[in-house]
């Protein structure tokens, strides 16, 4: 609790970190096939320095509620004129152990079985009911001791707020009553044992993560094994499903309508919440000024200086060597290449990967956005959806999406763009990502066919509820996420890739919404009109692009699947259309109900003069890692700051997170030339960059990630003798190179532009210390 911290004192976090982060009280994990003695080893020679000593850590249980318990909060909101504050409801329940394997696994089919689908029975009680915008509560936990479900509805007016409870304990017992669709059983059942069998990490590395699933278990005294070993529980739960169809029924009954430990927790929204806040953090300050004596406010001054000389101190240098590192002839030379074989099939542009993938299809199907008019951008992660979500004329959206989980592992819409090489167009796409056993690619095939030959775009009740959690959810992701809506903001001022890119996924998005949400109820028919004018534009076949990973022997079975997919769509006709290549250089400040802001600063390098050279990454790097590290976070007191550039379009961008600074901030990013102009590179730093930066191009991809990412690089036109040359560029980085990039940085530091994302008392008070420097923009 943030505003417990300062009553910590030094010697109790002295006394806790001795304490609880001892060896003793330590988990150690191994991953990889390295030697085990050589692990052991190096273990011993940092274990050999402390003393075994008992300590109990142990969680314990939490007490039982003898009956279920209503809670009320508040959150920060701001109160726009003419419209109703919006809450947000939650039922929240406690459950059993997560060493209670079994009933882990049953209740992660569970949650999938309520939630998991658009047509689940609870998420579509909830949706339907018009209630709220979208789901609240994050469904399953399993990482404490005890497992907790949770769920709701964000976007609930205050006099709806009741109704939530009662409509999820109706469902519930509906469910109970009239029992499960065994097609919804089936499709949890397929969906969770793909997951398991596939074990698809994405980017994260699998031996980090088999690491966090084992310490959900071994945290708490159980095995650490036992979440991992998922056969046996997987078969249990399979035969208590034959032996009684009731299986998930009796779990409802048992952990939801029968468990007293449940809370209903209500969120309301306070305009004047964060003033309160902060009227009360400065009467504490004042009061505590108030009881020192001038002796103790010296002191306190001098703590500052002194901890802000620490902050400021370099590692010393013996520490920095005691970290083992690798060296660069351990680094190896050469890129990875991946496999990549290029043909036509019915005039559509074919990639194959020959990767093993353990009998997994994974089948990618672009349908190229250049085609569109821009008008109709906005409406592409609506559409994406719409072709999964929407349903076909021979089966409704519950069909549909019972279907899809029963059959396959998965479709998902996902759009891309990005700048291509040596051009100044933009490559953008809409792809269905999807996946399924060898054995039942056939049907993922037929219902790809259905999808994009069949959807019904005409259900405007199913359309509004889409667009109102498409909404809800981009409000809900301002806060977490906001460094991410600042970057793209930024970046849509410079090139055609990122102007598209915040059109279907920035603030301009937002706004595109909530008119959205408002045609779809006064002109329901323009919107349709410009629904089915996007898959009358987008579905032929000279404008897609397909793209498979799978091994070879595998698909020479796939492959003639392609051609009978793609017969039955129309030819369609070359062509593609110009769109705006960019938004004007404003400086903006767009208000949200926070206390912390997302800073900005960007520009065009190559607009600016600069020529790509490998080291670029090395360098951006070293300052995410030091200058903007040691000044933003460390001293100025944000989460995090980024350094990114885009060696494509050529965009730079520096990015704060969760910061309570503006225009300081802005002065650390403009003084990151002068820090490299200054800098005094040791070989040992620079060693470490390099090596991050190769570490950054040779990041552990899964199967369906090499094929996806050599898809995108055939894409932009981004050839394995380009990444060659970056990957030699950075390996040949030298001092002189950071010198060099300074230079393009002082470009930076007077021609770029500024976007921030925050607190309105911060954006007004910069804006009174730098009349209009920026321009306001309410977004929440």
């Amino acid at each position: 609790n943030p505003k417990e911290i300062p009553n910590l004192t030094f010697e109790q976090f002295q006394a806790f970190h001795a304490k609880y982060y001892h060896p003793s009280n330590a988990r150690i994990y191994f991953y990889g096939d390295d030697d085990p003695d050589e692990r052991l080893k190096i273990t011993s020679e940092y274990l050999e320095a402390f003393d075994p000593i008992e300590i109990n850590s142990t969680i314990r249980l939490q007490p039982p509620f003898p009956e279920p318990k209503h809670l009320r909060r508040y959150f920060m909101a701001r109160q726009e004129e003419g419209t109703e504050p919006k809450g947000m409801v939650t039922l929240n329940w406690l459950l059993p152990e997560t060493t209670d394997v079994k009933t882990n696994f049953a209740l992660h089919m569970l949650e999938y079985i309520l939630l998991g689908m658009p047509a689940s029975p609870l998420r579509k009680a909830l949706i339907d009911s018009g209630l709220g915008e979208d789901l609240a509560g994050e469904g399953l936990g399993t990482e404490l001791r005890q497992i907790y479900f949770s769920t709701g509805l964000k976007g609930v007016a205050t006099e709806d707020v009741e109704k939530v409870e009662a409509l999820v304990m109706a469902t519930l017992r509906k469910l109970i009553r009239n029992g499960v669709d065994p097609l919804t059983v089936e499709a949890a059942l397929n969906t969770i044992e793909f997951r398991l069998r596939e074990n698809n990490t994405g980017s994260f590395p699998r031996g980090l993560l088999l690491m966090l699933r084992s310490l959900t278990t071994w945290l708490y005294d159980g095995d650490p094994l036992a979440l991992l070993a998922f056969e046996s529980p997987l078969k249990n739960i399979k035969s208590s499903v034959r032996d009684d169809s009731s299986f998930f029924e009796h779990t409802i009954e048992r952990y939801f309508l029968e468990n007293p430990h449940r809370t209903t927790l209500t969120l309301y929204p306070d305009s004047e919440l964060r003033h309160r806040e902060e009227a009360e953090e400065r009467n504490r300050l004042k009061e505590a000024r108030a009881k020192m004596t001038p002796i103790e406010i010296d002191g306190v001054i001098k703590n500052t200086h002194t901890l802000k000389q620490l902050q400021e101190a370099p590692d010393p240098p013996e520490t920095l060597k005691a970290i083992p590192v690798l060296r660069l002839k351990d680094l190896n030379k050469k890129n990875k290449i991946i496999p990549a074989s290029f043909s036509q099939i019915k005039q559509t542009r074919n990639l194959f990967h020959d990767l093993f993938t353990n009998n997994i299809v994974y089948f990618d199907l672009g349908f190229n956005l250049h085609t569109l008019p821009a008008r109709y951008l906005p409406y592409i992660p609506l559409f994406g959806r719409a072709l999964v979500e929407m349903g076909t004329e021979e089966e409704d959206f519950v069909s549909l999406t019972q279907r899809i989980s029963r059959k396959t592992g998965g479709i998902s819409p996902v759009p891309f763009t990005s700048s291509m090489v040596n051009a100044d167009q933009s490559t953008a796409w809409l792809f269905l990502r999807s996946k399924a056993m060898l054995a039942q690619s056939e049907e993922l095939i037929h219902i790809l066919r259905d999808i994009l030959l069949k959807v019904r775009l005409d259900n405007q009740e199913r359309f509004r509820q889409m667009v109102m959690e498409e909404k809800a959810r981009q409000e809900q992701a301002l806060i977490p996420a906001g460094h991410q809506f600042v970057n793209l903001r930024l970046r849509a001022h410079f090139d055609e890739a990122h102007w598209a890119a915040e059109q279907m996924g920035g603030i301009s998005y937002l706004f595109f919404l909530r008119d959205l949400a408002r045609d779809v109820d006064e002109d329901w028919p323009k919107v349709l009109s410009a629904l089915e004018d996007v898959r009358g534009t987008l579905v032929y076949r000279k404008a897609m692009v397909l793209n498979t990973t799978l091994d070879e022997t595998s698909w020479a079975r796939f492959n003639p699947q392609l051609d009978s997919l793609l017969e039955e769509l129309p030819e369609g006709q070359d062509g593609e259309t110009e769109w705006p290549s960019r938004d004007p250089a404003i400086f903006e400040g767009m208000t949200t109900p926070s206390q912390v802001n997302y800073v900005g600063k960007g520009a065009d390098l190559y607009q600016l003069g600069y020529q790509y050279h490998g080291s670029a990454k090395v360098i951006t790097r070293y300052l995410r890692n030091t200058w903007l590290w040691d000044r933003i976070r460390v001293q100025g007191g944000a989460y995090g700051a980024f350094c990114l550039f885009d060696r494509l379009s050529g965009v730079l961008t520096f990015i704060s997170y969760r910061d309570p600074n503006l225009a300081g901030t802005v002065e650390v990013f403009d003084q990151a030339a002068q820090f490299l102009r200054d800098l005094v590179l040791s070989e040992e730093e620079l060693t470490k960059g390099i090596i991050g930066a190769i570490g950054d191009l040779d990041a552990h991809l899964l199967p369906d990630a090499r094929g996806y990412a050599s898809l995108l690089r055939y894409l932009t036109g981004d050839t394995e003798a380009a990444r060659q040359q970056m990957r030699d560029e950075i390996l040949g980085t030298t001092p002189a190179d950071f010198k060099s990039f300074s230079r393009i940085l002082e470009a930076v530091r007077e021609n770029g532009v500024i976007k921030v994302l925050g607190s309105p008392d911060a954006i007004e008070s910069a804006n009174t210390e730098r009349k209009g420097w920026l321009e306001v923009v309410n977004v929440l």
